[in-house]
Protein backbone atom coordinates (compact mmCIF):
# COMPACT_ATOMS: atom_id res chain seq x y z
CA UNK A 1 0.00 0.00 0.00
CA UNK A 2 1.57 3.60 -0.65
CA UNK A 3 1.98 5.57 1.70
CA UNK A 4 0.60 8.55 3.01
CA UNK A 5 1.36 11.22 5.85
CA UNK A 6 -2.15 9.90 7.25
CA UNK A 7 -0.64 6.02 7.39
CA UNK A 8 2.93 7.13 7.83
CA UNK A 9 3.86 5.98 12.15
CA UNK A 10 5.95 7.47 14.61
CA UNK A 11 8.53 4.72 14.08
CA UNK A 12 8.80 5.09 10.17
CA UNK A 13 8.79 8.86 10.61
CA UNK A 14 11.76 8.36 12.69
CA UNK A 15 13.27 6.60 9.52
CA UNK A 16 12.80 9.31 7.37
CA UNK A 17 14.35 11.52 9.55
CA UNK A 18 17.19 9.67 10.12
CA UNK A 19 17.61 9.04 5.72
CA UNK A 20 16.92 12.99 5.47
CA UNK A 21 19.91 13.84 7.85
CA UNK A 22 22.05 10.95 6.43
CA UNK A 23 21.41 12.47 2.92
CA UNK A 24 22.25 16.17 4.28
CA UNK A 25 25.74 14.63 5.63
CA UNK A 26 26.90 13.20 2.51
CA UNK A 27 26.07 16.24 0.15
CA UNK A 28 27.71 18.69 3.08
CA UNK A 29 30.62 16.26 2.22
CA UNK A 30 30.30 16.51 -1.04
CA UNK A 31 29.99 19.91 -1.69
CA UNK A 32 32.50 21.59 1.07
CA UNK A 33 35.75 21.01 -0.41
CA UNK A 34 34.81 22.21 -4.00
CA UNK A 35 33.12 25.81 -2.27
CA UNK A 36 35.73 28.98 -2.93
CA UNK A 37 38.04 26.22 -4.49
CA UNK A 38 39.97 27.85 -6.82
CA UNK A 39 39.63 27.00 -10.54
CA UNK A 40 36.14 26.06 -9.54
CA UNK A 41 34.05 26.10 -13.12
CA UNK A 42 30.51 25.42 -14.27
CA UNK A 43 28.55 24.29 -17.09
CA UNK A 44 25.87 26.16 -18.27
CA UNK A 45 22.52 24.59 -18.69
CA UNK A 46 21.27 27.55 -21.10
CA UNK A 47 21.68 28.35 -24.68
CA UNK A 48 20.89 32.41 -23.69
CA UNK A 49 21.12 33.34 -20.38
CA UNK A 50 23.41 31.32 -17.57
CA UNK A 51 22.07 28.49 -15.19
CA UNK A 52 24.82 27.01 -13.88
CA UNK A 53 25.89 23.41 -12.45
CA UNK A 54 29.17 22.51 -10.84
CA UNK A 55 30.79 19.34 -10.62
CA UNK A 56 29.96 19.73 -6.57
CA UNK A 57 25.91 19.78 -7.54
CA UNK A 58 26.60 16.61 -9.51
CA UNK A 59 28.32 14.50 -6.56
CA UNK A 60 25.76 15.95 -4.31
CA UNK A 61 22.54 14.14 -6.06
CA UNK A 62 25.04 11.21 -6.45
CA UNK A 63 26.07 10.87 -2.95
CA UNK A 64 22.18 11.86 -1.82
CA UNK A 65 21.01 9.21 -4.37
CA UNK A 66 23.44 6.69 -3.03
CA UNK A 67 21.85 7.01 0.10
CA UNK A 68 18.71 6.48 -0.95
CA UNK A 69 19.81 3.15 -2.90
CA UNK A 70 21.01 1.87 0.31
CA UNK A 71 17.98 2.83 3.04
CA UNK A 72 15.03 3.78 1.02
CA UNK A 73 14.85 1.92 -2.88
CA UNK A 74 11.64 1.76 -2.57
CA UNK A 75 10.74 5.54 -2.55
CA UNK A 76 10.98 7.52 -6.02
CA UNK A 77 13.29 10.47 -6.60
CA UNK A 78 12.99 13.41 -8.52
CA UNK A 79 16.60 15.45 -8.57
CA UNK A 80 17.71 18.74 -10.35
CA UNK A 81 20.79 16.98 -12.06
CA UNK A 82 19.31 13.44 -12.08
CA UNK A 83 16.20 13.93 -13.42
CA UNK A 84 13.07 11.02 -11.55
CA UNK A 85 13.31 7.80 -10.91
CA UNK A 86 9.91 5.71 -10.29
CA UNK A 87 9.05 4.00 -6.74
CA UNK A 88 6.40 1.93 -5.27
CA UNK A 89 6.07 3.24 -1.89
CA UNK A 90 3.90 6.69 -2.86
CA UNK A 91 7.12 8.43 -1.40
CA UNK A 92 8.95 10.96 -3.56
CA UNK A 93 11.94 12.18 -2.11
CA UNK A 94 12.65 15.91 -3.99
CA UNK A 95 16.44 16.99 -4.15
CA UNK A 96 17.93 19.84 -5.27
CA UNK A 97 21.67 19.56 -4.49
CA UNK A 98 22.44 22.71 -4.45
CA UNK A 99 19.91 25.58 -4.50
CA UNK A 100 21.57 28.64 -5.48
CA UNK A 101 24.40 27.85 -7.47
CA UNK A 102 25.15 31.67 -8.87
CA UNK A 103 25.77 32.15 -5.14
CA UNK A 104 27.80 29.03 -4.54
CA UNK A 105 30.06 30.53 -7.31
CA UNK A 106 30.36 34.26 -6.23
CA UNK A 107 31.50 32.69 -2.83
CA UNK A 108 28.37 33.76 -1.10
CA UNK A 109 27.00 31.26 1.56
CA UNK A 110 23.17 31.66 0.67
CA UNK A 111 23.10 28.69 -1.47
CA UNK A 112 21.73 25.59 0.36
CA UNK A 113 21.02 21.73 -0.06
CA UNK A 114 17.12 21.09 -0.28
CA UNK A 115 15.43 18.00 0.45
CA UNK A 116 11.76 17.15 0.51
CA UNK A 117 9.69 14.19 1.08
CA UNK A 118 6.72 14.12 -0.52
CA UNK A 119 3.16 12.24 -0.84
CA UNK A 120 0.11 12.88 -3.19
CA UNK A 121 -0.81 15.63 -1.18
CA UNK A 122 2.30 17.74 -1.29
CA UNK A 123 5.43 17.72 0.85
CA UNK A 124 5.71 16.71 4.29
CA UNK A 125 9.37 16.28 5.45
CA UNK A 126 11.62 19.40 4.35
CA UNK A 127 15.47 20.27 5.14
CA UNK A 128 17.45 23.24 3.91
CA UNK A 129 20.69 22.62 4.81
CA UNK A 130 23.76 25.58 4.55
CA UNK A 131 26.70 23.12 4.91
CA UNK A 132 29.39 26.27 5.33
CA UNK A 133 27.86 27.53 8.29
CA UNK A 134 26.33 24.32 9.85
CA UNK A 135 22.95 25.44 9.99
CA UNK A 136 20.06 23.03 9.17
CA UNK A 137 16.44 23.88 8.99
CA UNK A 138 13.69 21.21 9.85
CA UNK A 139 10.10 20.54 9.48
CA UNK A 140 7.75 18.07 9.54
CA UNK A 141 5.83 15.36 11.44
CA UNK A 142 5.67 16.90 14.52
CA UNK A 143 9.33 18.57 14.08
CA UNK A 144 10.20 22.60 13.52
CA UNK A 145 13.56 22.60 14.35
CA UNK A 146 17.01 25.02 13.69
CA UNK A 147 20.45 23.83 14.54
CA UNK A 148 23.73 25.36 13.75
CA UNK A 149 26.60 27.39 15.85
CA UNK A 150 24.05 28.66 18.15
CA UNK A 151 22.52 25.39 19.02
CA UNK A 152 19.31 24.44 18.46
CA UNK A 153 16.03 26.09 18.66
CA UNK A 154 12.53 25.65 17.88
CA UNK A 155 11.58 27.34 14.26
CA UNK A 156 8.60 29.80 15.00
CA UNK A 157 7.44 31.98 11.74
CA UNK A 158 6.61 36.15 12.72
CA UNK A 159 3.55 36.96 14.43
CA UNK A 160 1.67 39.05 12.23
CA UNK A 161 2.71 43.20 11.99
CA UNK A 162 1.68 45.51 9.28
CA UNK A 163 3.25 45.37 5.79
CA UNK A 164 4.86 48.59 6.21
CA UNK A 165 7.13 46.89 9.04
CA UNK A 166 7.63 43.69 6.67
CA UNK A 167 10.85 42.40 5.19
CA UNK A 168 10.79 40.91 1.91
CA UNK A 169 13.18 38.98 -0.01
CA UNK A 170 13.50 37.89 -2.99
CA UNK A 171 16.65 36.19 -5.25
CA UNK A 172 16.51 38.47 -8.39
CA UNK A 173 15.92 41.32 -8.95
CA UNK A 174 13.49 40.83 -12.32
CA UNK A 175 11.58 38.77 -10.34
CA UNK A 176 10.37 37.31 -13.17
CA UNK A 177 8.17 38.59 -16.38
CA UNK A 178 7.45 42.04 -16.58
CA UNK A 179 4.07 41.65 -15.26
CA UNK A 180 5.18 39.24 -12.51
CA UNK A 181 7.93 41.88 -11.76
CA UNK A 182 5.63 45.05 -11.45
CA UNK A 183 3.11 42.66 -8.92
CA UNK A 184 6.37 42.36 -6.84
CA UNK A 185 6.88 46.19 -6.95
CA UNK A 186 3.93 46.86 -5.46
CA UNK A 187 4.07 45.06 -2.40
CA UNK A 188 7.85 46.06 -2.26
CA UNK A 189 6.86 49.57 -1.91
CA UNK A 190 4.77 49.34 0.85
CA UNK A 191 7.31 46.98 2.60
CA UNK A 192 9.98 48.54 5.25
CA UNK A 193 12.84 46.59 3.66
CA UNK A 194 13.66 44.71 0.53
CA UNK A 195 16.76 42.20 -0.10
CA UNK A 196 18.03 40.65 -3.16
CA UNK A 197 20.18 37.29 -3.91
CA UNK A 198 19.73 34.96 -0.61
CA UNK A 199 17.97 31.71 -2.72
CA UNK A 200 16.64 29.13 0.06
CA UNK A 201 18.24 31.08 2.76
CA UNK A 202 15.49 33.28 2.62
CA UNK A 203 12.98 31.05 2.89
CA UNK A 204 14.90 29.64 5.99
CA UNK A 205 14.90 32.93 7.93
CA UNK A 206 11.17 33.12 6.98
CA UNK A 207 10.55 30.03 9.21
CA UNK A 208 13.44 31.07 12.07
CA UNK A 209 11.06 34.25 12.56
CA UNK A 210 13.55 36.56 10.95
CA UNK A 211 11.78 38.06 8.59
CA UNK A 212 8.10 38.03 6.99
CA UNK A 213 7.67 37.64 3.43
CA UNK A 214 9.26 35.98 0.15
CA UNK A 215 7.63 35.86 -3.71
CA UNK A 216 9.49 34.60 -6.41
CA UNK A 217 8.07 33.48 -10.06
CA UNK A 218 9.91 30.71 -12.23
CA UNK A 219 10.68 28.15 -9.43
CA UNK A 220 10.81 24.28 -9.79
CA UNK A 221 9.17 21.44 -7.58
CA UNK A 222 13.04 20.91 -5.99
CA UNK A 223 12.95 24.90 -5.25
CA UNK A 224 10.22 24.80 -3.45
CA UNK A 225 8.90 21.51 -1.69
CA UNK A 226 11.47 21.76 0.77
CA UNK A 227 10.63 25.26 2.25
CA UNK A 228 7.08 24.73 1.96
CA UNK A 229 7.77 21.82 4.21
CA UNK A 230 10.19 23.92 6.89
CA UNK A 231 8.09 27.00 6.98
CA UNK A 232 4.60 25.38 7.54
CA UNK A 233 6.11 23.49 10.57
CA UNK A 234 7.13 27.01 11.83
CA UNK A 235 4.11 27.80 11.26
CA UNK A 236 3.63 30.36 8.36
CA UNK A 237 2.60 29.48 4.96
CA UNK A 238 3.32 29.08 1.35
CA UNK A 239 1.56 29.24 -1.76
CA UNK A 240 1.06 30.35 -5.44
CA UNK A 241 -0.26 34.16 -6.55
CA UNK A 242 -3.83 32.91 -6.01
CA UNK A 243 -3.18 31.19 -2.75
CA UNK A 244 -3.57 27.67 -4.04
CA UNK A 245 -0.98 25.10 -3.63
CA UNK A 246 2.63 25.81 -5.10
CA UNK A 247 4.36 22.50 -4.33
CA UNK A 248 4.81 21.82 -8.01
CA UNK A 249 6.87 25.36 -8.25
CA UNK A 250 5.59 28.73 -10.28
CA UNK A 251 4.94 31.68 -8.71
CA UNK A 252 5.61 31.46 -4.90
CA UNK A 253 4.20 33.92 -2.22
CA UNK A 254 5.55 32.49 1.27
CA UNK A 255 4.47 34.52 4.40
CA UNK A 256 5.44 33.90 8.02
CA UNK A 257 1.48 34.30 8.88
CA UNK A 258 -2.16 34.29 7.30
CA UNK A 259 -2.44 38.58 7.86
CA UNK A 260 0.53 39.14 6.13
CA UNK A 261 0.08 36.72 3.18
CA UNK A 262 -3.80 38.01 2.47
CA UNK A 263 -1.60 42.07 2.30
CA UNK A 264 0.61 40.84 0.01
CA UNK A 265 -1.58 38.84 -1.74
CA UNK A 266 -4.65 41.35 -2.48
CA UNK A 267 -1.36 43.56 -3.96
CA UNK A 268 -0.08 40.84 -6.01
CA UNK A 269 -3.71 40.44 -7.59
CA UNK A 270 -3.45 44.17 -8.15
Amino acid sequence: MAETSETISATLAEELWQTAGEMAEAARAAILPHFRAEGLGADNKLSEGFDPVTVADRAAEKAMREVLAARRPMDAILGEEYGREAGESGLTWVLDPIDGTRGFLAGTPTWGVLIALSDASGPVLGVIDQPYTSERFEGGFGRAVWSGPLGTRPLVARAARPLSEAILFTTFPEVGTEAEAEAFRRVAAQARLTRYGMDCYAYALLAAGQIDLVIEAGLQAYDIQAPIAVIEAAGGLVTDWQGGKVHEGGQVLAAANAEIHAAALALLNG
